[in-house]
């Protein structure tokens, strides 16, 4: 089996890099909506533990999937994709890494800024990244839930260009992100 990935495909290790993150990202949402519902106590303080968790998690994955990504070149988008799909793909990708990245960070840092400890599943604590300060916790809490709408809506935006590309051009672009897929769609 090829781990890296082809002209034609992700491989493997990118896929996982991929799926894995998306189904964190959608466990994280549904986390932070059960918390709102949540009155304080010990359900909510279980919640947000394994909400900051999953965070760190992803950010570890986010900065590995980069690492690959350099080494390991992804497949170009299809030749027959206007100018400015190639531009609007660049920048969704480099807003989601990001988001990625920085989402995770300010819930970390909110977290410091409200002097409240980051576990990663209670292995072990995290240092904090700020100074406990109200006006920095309140700052770092509204940047976190704005980023997650925003990461929330690029999402989306993620989710639909692919399914256009499937469903209404008709390339591989879905496709070679797919694990069970082995063949590229044109030759089916």
């Amino acid at each position: 089996m090829r781990l890296k990935n082809t002209a034609d495909k992700y491989g493997p290790i990118a896929q996982l890099f991929h799926w894995t993150i998306v189904v964190l990202v959608i466990t994280q949402f549904a986390l932070a909506l059960r918390a709102d519902d949540l009155p304080r106590g010990a359900a909510l303080l279980k919640t947000l533990a394994l909400h900051k968790s999953i965070g760190i998690t992803i950010f570890t994955l986010a900065v590995l999937r980069l690492l690959w990504r350099w080494v390991n070149p992804v497949p170009p988008m299809p030749s027959t994709a206007p100018r400015w799909q190639h531009l609007a793909a660049r920048i969704s990708h480099i807003a989601l890494y990001a988001l990625l990245l920085v989402m995770p960070l300010f819930g970390w840092m909110m977290s410091s800024a409200r002097n409240f400890p980051v576990s990663w599943f209670g292995m072990f604590t995290l240092p904090d990244l700020v100074p406990a300060n109200k006006a920095a916790y309140e700052f770092f809490h509204e940047g976190h839930e704005i980023l997650g709408i925003v990461l929330f809506l690029l999402a989306i935006l993620h989710a639909a260009a692919a399914l256009k590309h499937h469903f209404i051009d008709r390339d591989d672009v879905l496709m070679r992100m797919l694990p069970w897929n082995r063949k590229r769609r044109s030759e089916h």
